[in-house]
């Protein structure tokens, strides 16, 4: 009960101020125009093709639709997410609020958990955004609901592993732009990893590319579910939230 007391509370404080407005007028702008641009590459791909030996039949919509924006949205997500969990502790810490927080009847998990599930939400709305365009696409042609579906959870576990790390970010400092540049640089981290693999032995390239958020979210993206990748971002959630914990415990010691 107190984990959704203050995920209800963390959640409100989103609509209070602009920045819940500003973050879904500028996420659904951007991600429908990224939308119309792939559509329309799509359909000019179609004709193209159609005029060719190939014909139509080559284009598919989940490889040559789908994928490419659920692809681009997560990028989008890449700049945003940081935004949205910078604000969870820093602004506590900032305002000295976070005091009623150790001080109240609640567990250090609860306040945990309230503030993940809150962050958590407000993601899940800006995803629901999304949706319209994707019906949008099933008037025209038909889809593979079956697809995006599994593009849609992939994508929400990223999203949980940006919150769980941001929530972290926010918890060790109460300015909220190191907050952001630190979750920023932490899941950009984890997107470029695979860079690293180049010049590795085999082993270390395996262990390298496992860690690659983007590498586990390419299953999900095809339709495929994969419990090595559900595992993979169930256990970096994990590790985000346990760091908060640490974090906040450290935090009330020293204060």
């Amino acid at each position: 009960m107190n984990i959704l007391l203050i995920a209800r509370r963390d959640l409100r404080s989103y609509f209070i101020s602009p920045i819940a407005y500003v973050l879904m007028a500028g996420f659904s702008f951007i991600l429908g125009y990224m939308f119309f641009s792939i559509f329309n590459y799509y359909v000019a791909s179609i004709m193209q093709a159609a005029q060719s030996m190939q014909g139509p039949r080559s284009m598919n919509v989940s490889e040559n639709l789908i994928r490419p924006f659920f692809g681009n949205m997560n990028v989008v997500f890449l700049l945003m997410m940081p935004a949205i969990t910078m604000r969870l502790f820093a602004e506590e810490r900032r305002n000295n609020t976070i005091e009623l927080l150790f001080t109240a009847p609640v567990r250090w998990y609860e306040i945990i958990l309230g503030k993940f599930l809150s962050a958590m939400s407000f993601s899940a709305i800006l995803l629901a955004l999304t949706i319209p365009c994707l019906l949008i696409l099933s008037f025209s042609t038909p889809v593979d609901w079956a697809v995006i579906g599994m593009c849609y959870l992939g994508t929400f576990c990223m999203l949980g592993v940006y919150v769980a790390f941001g929530m972290w970010c926010s918890s060790v400092t109460e300015n909220q732009i190191v907050a952001f540049t630190l979750n920023f640089a932490i899941i950009l981290f984890l997107w470029i990893i695979k860079w690293a693999t180049t010049n590795v032995s085999p082993a270390v390239a395996d262990f390298v590319g496992y860690l690659s958020i983007v590498d586990h979210f390419e299953d999900f993206s095809r339709g495929v579910f994969n419990t090595k990748d559900l595992v993979f971002y169930l256990s970096a959630m994990f590790l985000g939230c346990f760091l908060s914990l640490k974090s906040l415990e450290s935090f009330s010691w020293r204060s």
